[in-house]
């Protein structure tokens, strides 16, 4: 009885203590299933994966028009920057051509912004803390 118990607390613990990411595939825009589906991710996936791609649509046609594909998931870190290394020279941004831009970041849900939005937010951090000081030494 004593062992059942003790199981049981050791899944509750991993299912407490994993990571959570927004999950989705290749969604037009981040919102509805990108900004609402969560996973938990298996053991030993550490980080979220963000990808977000332009390029034409995949039934291809002359002419086709250009849209994003957002996607999500779990990973784990050293998969994740081998990815995003992977990424980093079609990472143009150019309007007229095909990209694709991946990130990882550590934290819960921390895959709810796509791309740089972990970075603007802890920006807005540093931003706050160092006025905060200059505010302090000018008094």
């Amino acid at each position: 009885m004593r062992g059942i118990i003790f199981i049981l607390f050791l899944v509750s613990m991993n299912v407490c203590l994993g990571l959570e990411c927004y999950v989705c595939q290749n969604q037009e825009i981040n919102q509805g299933k990108c900004v609402k589906t969560i996973k938990t991710c298996e053991q030993g996936e550490d980080v979220c994966l963000t990808e977000i791609r332009w390029g034409s649509t995949p039934y291809w046609q002359q002419g086709a028009l250009k849209q994003f594909y957002i996607s999500k998931g779990c990973s784990t870190k050293d998969k994740c920057q081998r990815y995003r290394e992977s990424n980093m020279r079609l990472c143009t941004n150019i309007w007229y051509e095909d990209w694709k831009c991946s990130e990882c970041c550590k934290g819960d849900k921390c895959n709810y912004y796509i791309i740089s939005g972990a970075l603007s937010n802890s920006i807005g951090l540093w931003t706050i803390l160092f006025s905060s000081i200059a505010v302090k030494f000018l008094r």
